[in-house]
């Protein structure tokens, strides 16, 4: 039997799977590492030991729990978070540690540098994305002019899917989907690297070459054989971010699919008939030339639950504390007893992309338990989640379908909110093994094994979460969207 494997790397843990033709899994492994943050507004991980280290670990794992021969694996595709900056020398060392995606806010005086010098408009007409703190190319000016020894030795600027091709492989190479969120270094009607509007950022040869996500980067290479126990000269796709190997994963395939990732951040995924541009929102090709695709994402989801737990649960063991406080969720109503949260506590990313944004909690008194603050806080996810559904609507763009993924999805009572608070059934599909099953499915796709539609056989629709739109959801968000509002000035003072 043929086998593919697919790998993804997390914020929080990295997830490996080994799959045959038919989308059965045959073996997962996981690994956890943690996200640096060295200073506010800062996001990092280690490429050596968090995105290498990881890879290696769980592939050996894989190959020697589930007793397969590595020659039965017939391709590999990994994902990771994304979009991440890290440079690397000529030989392909990390110069420094990665930085992460929206969360990493460092970048903010050059975001606001390039869009005053080049204009947001053209930004959006030839980038097809405003620059915030998701846009690698002003991270890229941030290490040139803050970081410039490191800068004078960097041969190319990966992100964390591109390291790992390039451990495996010896390849440099980035998906036309990953690279769309390097603005302003890619145009996205000629689907290629450009320097005209900001030519003092990085020579292009640099950067990595171009692929799309369903093409072999290269093949494994003895060195990495010999590291991850895989066969040399395994086949190996380019790869792409991880939101869109989850989404591939529950069959986002067709213009009006939409999946909603339920992980440390909220991330959705748009298949749209054509682009879409508008500053709140993301652009990029999708995963397979000739299509497109819509993004949004929040700063902080699951990341928000695990703090609650780490800083106001420490009675409850780590195991089981998830179970107990959604339990305690449970018993206060809709609305929290007039609790109302917002979840900006790493700024916020879509639709207001405001590094500065605060969290607060707004209405408490004596009588609120701690049952009623963390059903404010699964419930200020979900009303910052309707921001970003609203938005779509605005654009003419709302969904005909979505899928729910993500280890948010084992929370009821999260999921439920969510139908609720933004008045959209959510489809759950039997496996949610996420970004890794996506990444076997794409190397299976790679080498001819499976056909697209054939994804619907691999993981078909479990159940449905039905929306019960309730009016006082409805006064909250109006709600929140005040707050937000009226708190934005003193935020910004907060620093």
């Amino acid at each position: 039997m043929a086998y593919t494997l697919g790998i993804d790397i997390g914020t929080y843990e990295t997830k490996g799977v080994l799959v045959d033709e038919t989308g059965t899994v045959h073996g997962q492994a996981t690994r956890g590492h943690q996200m640096l943050v060295p200073q506010p507004g800062w996001a990092e991980h280690r490429p050596e030991e968090d995105w290498w280290g990881d890879f290696v670990h769980v592939s050996r794992t894989l190959v020697k729990d589930s007793g397969i021969d590595p020659a039965d694996i017939k391709a590999v595709a990994c994902s990771a978070i994304g979009p991440c900056m890290l440079p690397v020398d000529a030989t392909g060392t990390p110069l420094m540690n990665g930085v992460l995606y929206g969360v990493d806010g460092r970048a903010e005086a050059e975001v606001n540098e390039l869009t005053d010098r080049i204009g947001e408009d053209t930004i959006i007409a030839r980038c097809g994305n405003a620059l915030t703190s998701q846009s690698v190319g002003p991270k890229i000016l941030w290490l040139k002019q803050h970081r410039p020894e490191i800068y004078a030795e960097t041969a190319h600027i990966l992100t964390s899917t591109s390291f790992l091709v390039q451990r495996l492989t010896g390849e440099v190479v980035i998906d036309h989907y990953t690279a769309a969120n390097f603005s302003p270094l890619y145009d996205v009607t000629t689907q290629s690297w450009i320097d005209d509007l900001a030519d003092d950022i990085l020579p292009l040869t640099k950067l990595p070459r171009l692929l799309w996500s369903n093409e072999i980067a290269g093949h494994i290479t003895p060195a990495a054989a010999a590291e991850t126990g895989l066969a040399a000269g395994t086949p190996v796709t380019a790869g792409t971010i991880d939101a869109a190997a989850e989404a591939l994963s529950v069959g986002v395939d067709h213009p009006g699919d939409m999946m909603m990732m339920y992980g440390s951040t909220i991330f959705i995924i748009l298949r749209t008939q054509t682009r879409a541009a508008d500053p709140r929102i993301w652009y990029a090709p999708w995963l397979f030339e000739g299509e497109h695709a819509s993004m949004a994402g929040l700063a902080t989801s699951g990341t928000l639950t695990h703090w609650f737990r780490d800083q106001v649960a420490r009675d409850l063991d780590v195991a089981e504390a998830f179970p107990i406080l959604a339990q305690e969720a449970a018993g206060s109503p809709p609305g929290a007893n007039g609790l109302l949260m917002l979840p900006y506590f790493s700024g916020e990313r879509t639709p207001i992309h405001d590094i500065n944004a605060k969290g607060a909690l707004f209405g408490l008194n004596l009588t609120h338990t701690r049952g009623d603050i963390y059903r404010a806080l699964i419930e200020g996810i979900a009303h910052g989640t309707r921001h970003v559904t609203d938005t779509f609507a605005e654009l003419g763009q709302s969904p005909t379908r979505l899928l729910a993924v993500g280890g948010g999805t084992k929370n009821a009572l999260w999921l439920q909110a969510t139908s609720d608070i933004t008045g959209i059934d959510q489809i759950v599909c039997e496996k949610t093994v996420g970004a890794s099953y996506g990444d076997a499915f794409l190397a299976a796709l790679a080498i001819g094994a499976v056909e697209r539609n054939d994804i619907a056989k691999w993981n078909p629709a479990l159940h449905m979460i039905p929306a019960s739109p309730r009016a006082e959801y409805d006064t909250a968000y109006t709600l929140f969207r005040r707050l937000y509002a009226q708190t934005k000035d003193i935020a910004r003072e907060l620093g």
